[in-house]
């Protein structure tokens, strides 16, 4: 039988993990409601009005979108913003968003 290999425990004294930046949260949850929609990016972008580089790069949690832009993005994805927020904000309220 192997042996037993514990992970390590973070120390009391040591820093917590840094919060996810809104814009991340954000993007990751734009791109996965894109992917569960079997759409690409091309086509997210035009309905929205954007460059599919720009869409990539908020997706990707590298832009950080005007509310005027975030809303043309949850648009083209039949999301509203209030919707995308709660979803960015609280994972587990989903079933809430919807």
């Amino acid at each position: 039988m192997g042996e037993v290999v514990r992970f390590p425990v973070q120390q009391a004294d040591a820093p917590p993990a840094p919060e996810r930046l809104w814009r991340e949260l954000v993007g990751e949850e734009l791109h996965r409601e894109r992917a569960a929609r079997g759409e690409r990016l091309k086509d997210v972008a035009d309905r929205a009005g954007v460059s599919v580089q720009y869409l990539s790069e908020v997706e990707r949690g590298l832009k950080d979108p005007s509310s005027e832009m975030l809303q043309a993005i949850a648009g083209a994805l039949d999301l509203s913003v209030r919707r995308l927020a709660v979803r960015a904000g609280r994972p587990d309220a989903l079933a809430l968003a919807a």
